[in-house]
């Protein structure tokens, strides 16, 4: 019994070492794909898949700003886990309220990388323990580089590039900050919410991010992690 918890041990140390090492690599090299996108390929590959991706210098500032003020306000601030905002959210819930998400933009993209979709207690723990490796190991500015370049903005659009020429006709480099603030508008599901096509209820979320992008002083509020 002795040997083979030493066996699991030294396979879980194992396990640890090898997803840091891919962490700190993917530090320096852009991932050449995503959980997410592989289990796109699988699931639907008869739709097809878009992504090009584009370094942080060359999307248009306005877009960092829309999905820190659409997703997580407190990202220049916190380790990677926003414990503040998750006692938020389930002080509301034990008040009635629904419970609502409060992963920060650095789990989104661990997961987005490396885990599946769910609400899993084992997955939720993965991810915040993945995050706060992103946080030790990379930049604010690699965070939201790769964010931006894996996440899913329509059926089968993933990353702000192909999500700017597909809707926009242009480069992500030329987002105003309506149409950066629409993109981030989706985000929640963007399998359901449409940037060519807007819901109601994605007008509000534009107007309510823009007016968030707004009151977080603008361009300004991210320029610590901008360099």
């Amino acid at each position: 019994m002795r040997k083979w918890f030493r066996t699991l041990a030294w396979a879980l140390a194992g396990a640890c070492a090898l997803v840091l090492g891919i962490i700190l690599l993917f530090r320096f090299v852009d991932p050449p794909t995503s959980s997410f996108m592989l289990g796109h390929r699988l699931a639907s590959p008869e739709q097809g898949l878009y992504q090009e991706w584009v370094d942080l210098g060359d999307i248009s500032p306005w877009m960092p700003l829309a999905v820190v003020a659409s997703e997580d306000q407190r990202f220049p601030d916190h380790w990677g886990v926003d414990f503040a905002a998750i006692r938020k959210a389930l002080a509301e819930y034990q008040a009635g309220d629904g419970l609502r998400g409060a992963s920060t933009i650095t789990q989104q993209t661990a997961k987005n990388l490396f885990l599946w979709n769910g609400r899993s207690f084992v997955r939720k723990t993965l991810e915040a323990g993945l995050a706060l490796s992103l946080e030790a190991l990379w930049p604010k500015e690699r965070i939201l580089e790769v964010y931006l370049n894996i996440a899913e903005f329509g059926p089968g659009i993933y990353g702000v590039e192909a999500a700017s020429r597909r809707f926009y006709g242009i480069s992500a480099g030329q987002l105003s900050p309506g149409q950066a603030a629409r993109l981030a508008a989706v985000l929640p599901n963007p399998k359901v919410l449409s940037v060519v096509e807007p819901s109601p209820y994605v007008w509000e979320r534009v107007a309510w991010i823009r007016g968030q992008m707004a009151q977080l002083s603008g361009l300004n509020y991210l320029d610590g992690v901008l360099r």
